[in-house]
């Protein structure tokens, strides 16, 4: 542990209080103690946005290869308990660093980029409106899950060539892998649980790609499997890994990212209005959107190179937390931080990430959100929440497991 004191402040993810409103306790922490010592994550929380930027820009100094150190302390009975997750979660490209991570994200830009999930706006826009013919006249629901959450499970899905009738399954597995992913609690049931998905999911995928080697088709995952970059391919565990990854990542921000992008509308009833009547400026308001309340909570660093932020040592081997929401409502980035402006222009939000890590799918993101948010704006005049809604427990992602509203056309 670091030999400075630390202080009264003390940041506590799994506080109740934290989880529903985080941006009080991140605004004394970037005020009063920007490189904060958590006694409870063991590690550094750094929360102001140029500090937050430079680690993400630091891949010399910060490392983004944290599960390989973890999973190596684990005696080995308990790591063999967890073979699968080690396997695959140990290949994901946001746990590697250079070269290994630039070989993993050239090869899969070259099947995932900006041109190819800009082709699916069609897609994305016939998901959305068929989610809302299952919605039907209903003047309540749950638009986590009646919406937010398959729409952009079944746009992966549909990208990789699983079937729509998996869906269910596959939420469950993702949630169920979540609770390793993004829990601060530790206990032995987490581990279990998202070994056990990981183990299904992967049989899945393996599964879909020993077909398509078989019988190729024209799905993004056969562009995948088939994938070659001067002679270089991703083995059959990378695929997986990788296929696993998009499924993760790819439905389970951007759900957040629609429920906390409509709960932020709701909260400024004439910002909603404004983008009613003025749909063209859904790209700007989806940046801000992301800003405000993104669907990242935090990115995790080990420091290779220590270094000094604040009057602090971070010693190699440290853990450093780096909170995305609360660099994006930093007053020395952005004028009136808690105030949403759809119209916002300045330094880009850090909610994908920043530099070589920054998220390979925020192209997919922005599109679902500049589709479906102003669609549901369109369809319901009237949306009121007819609960508190109830913040998932992880520190890595920002949501809510329900988000109840009454809605009228």
């Amino acid at each position: 542990m670091p030999s400075q004191e630390t202080t009264l402040l003390e940041y506590r993810p799994n506080d109740p209080a934290v989880l529903a409103d985080p941006f009080p306790l991140y605004r004394r922490l970037r005020d009063d103690d920007p490189a904060h010592w958590s006694p409870s994550l063991k590690a550094w929380v750094l929360t102001r946005y140029e500090d937050v930027k430079k680690v993400c820009l630091d891949t010399a100094g910060m490392s983004s290869d944290r599960l390989r150190p973890f999973f190596a302390k684990l005696p080995s009975a308990e790591a063999a308990r967890i073979g699968d997750l080690v396997r695959y979660l140990t290949l994901w490209m946001v746990f590697r660093d250079p070269p290994e991570h630039t070989r993993l994200r050239r090869l899969a830009t070259k099947v995932f980029n900006v041109k190819s999930m800009h082709a699916l706006r069609p897609n994305v826009q016939a998901i959305a409106d068929w989610l809302f013919e299952r919605i039907g006249e209903r003047g309540e629901l749950d638009f986590v899950a009646d919406f937010a959450g398959p729409l952009p499970a079944l746009v992966i899905m549909d990208m990789l060539g699983v079937p729509r009738s998996e869906l269910a399954r596959l939420k469950h597995l993702s949630d169920e892998m979540a609770l390793f992913i993004g829990s601060a609690r530790d206990s032995a049931e987490k581990y279990a649980r998202a070994q056990a998905a990981t183990q299904d999911m992967a049989r899945l995928f393996g599964e879909l790609i020993a077909e398509r080697r078989r019988s190729p088709r024209r799905d993004l995952l056969s562009e995948l499997v088939a994938l070659e970059d001067e002679g270089e391919r991703l083995t059959e565990d990378e695929l997986v890994a990788t296929c696993i990854l998009l499924l993760f990542a790819g439905h389970e921000t951007t759900t957040h990212h629609l429920a906390n992008g409509l709960a932020a509308l709701l909260r400024f009833p004439d910002e909603a209005q404004r983008l009613r009547a003025e749909p063209k400026l859904a790209a700007a308001a989806v940046e801000e959107l992301l800003r405000y309340d993104g669907p990242i909570g935090a990115q995790v660093r080990i420091v290779q190179e220590a270094q000094e932020f604040h009057g602090r040592s971070l010693n190699r081997g440290d853990r450093v937390f780096l909170l995305m929401n609360a660099a994006n409502r930093d007053p020395r980035a952005y004028p009136e931080p808690d105030r949403l402006d759809l119209a916002r222009s300045g330094v880009p939000h850090l909610t994908f990430g920043f530099g070589a890590h920054i998220c390979l799918g925020f192209p997919l993101a922005r599109l679902e959100g500049q589709i479906a948010l102003p669609a549901v704006l369109g369809r319901w005049r009237h949306i009121e929440l007819t609960e508190t809604p109830r913040w998932i427990d992880s520190m890595v992602l920002r949501g809510m497991q329900a988000m109840p509203l009454r809605v009228r056309s």
